[in-house]
């Protein structure tokens, strides 16, 4: 049986997804900074507590076979107005955060010639107007696995990116009750970037994913199509949309901000309950 550590299991495709492989037959070892339950406390920006983890999961269970770095958070804001702290917290936990988790992981899954996998999301190459934290978060980790894909092959280590586009998860749902400005660059998207899809789908493609060790993971099959034509996401056509919705976006922000102060606008509550 095949075991593998999700960060940032307690909930969205974390927890989903850690069913449907568990379905599959995989022993699956969740991790959250929200734990509760059968869920490990871990703080991804605790390079300690990362190190615990995986200890943790070799004393249960012998072995380490996958580890999945999906803890994360979504900031949203024009960058001359956001909160500098959810900036750089963004970056902490998305791209550091995958890194300590990663790191921690590795002798084992040398040991085990096993498979890292990293949450790149489609923001890793598709990159949205109020979204510069996020998105330079997932380009990073998207990056720091195609260099580590290649210095692992040599042990026999599988390396995959996941590129999820908008999921029906707490994260999205958040955003969208709680702040004005996301909402308009949602509208301002064009189909298939405007939809969300059920977390249910996402969890099937990622534990297929899993099964064959794959080196990138869609979901939906769309994001495969604009991962190959990525060079096109960043031309005038494209970009014209939100190009015409950036002042709305700017001004919607700004007037948020006003009421709530730019850390309550730039993040969820619950994430600005634990940002310093």
């Amino acid at each position: 049986m095949k075991v593998a550590l999700i960060t940032g299991g307690a909930r969205g495709i974390g927890a989903a997804t850690g069913a449907e492989l568990a379905r599959r037959g995989w022993t699956t070892v969740l991790a959250d900074i929200d734990a509760s339950g059968d869920v490990l406390a871990l703080d991804v920006t605790d390079a300690a507590a990362c190190e615990r983890a995986v200890a943790t999961v070799l004393e249960r269970h012998g072995q380490l076979d996958a580890v999945w770095a999906n803890a994360g958070i979504a900031s949203f804001g024009p960058m001359s107005l956001t909160d500098p702290g959810a900036w750089a917290r963004t970056i902490e936990v998305n791209l550091l955060g995958a890194y300590r988790t990663v790191s921690a992981a590795l002798p084992a899954l040398v040991a085990s010639r096993g498979y890292v996998a990293v949450t790149a999301s489609l923001a890793s190459f598709a990159h949205a107007p109020g979204m510069s934290a996020y998105s330079a978060s997932k380009a990073g980790v998207e990056a720091m696995a195609n260099a580590l894909r290649i210095e692992l092959a040599p042990h026999g280590v599988a390396v995959g990116t996941i590129h999820p586009t908008w999921i029906d998860t707490e994260m999205v749902r958040e955003a969208a009750s709680e702040h004005l400005a996301y909402r308009r660059l949602r509208e301002a998207m064009r189909p298939p970037f405007a939809k969300t899809y059920p977390v249910e789908r996402a969890a099937r493609d990622i534990a297929d994913g899993f099964d064959k060790r794959a080196r990138r993971i869609c979901t939906p099959g769309f994001v495969r199509i604009a991962h190959v034509l990525r060079a096109a996401l960043t031309t005038r056509p494209f970009e014209r949309d939100l190009v015409r919705a950036a002042p709305d976006i700017e001004r919607l922000f700004a007037e948020q901000a006003a009421e709530l102060g730019r850390l309550g606008t730039s993040v969820s509550e619950r994430v600005a309950a634990r940002i310093p």
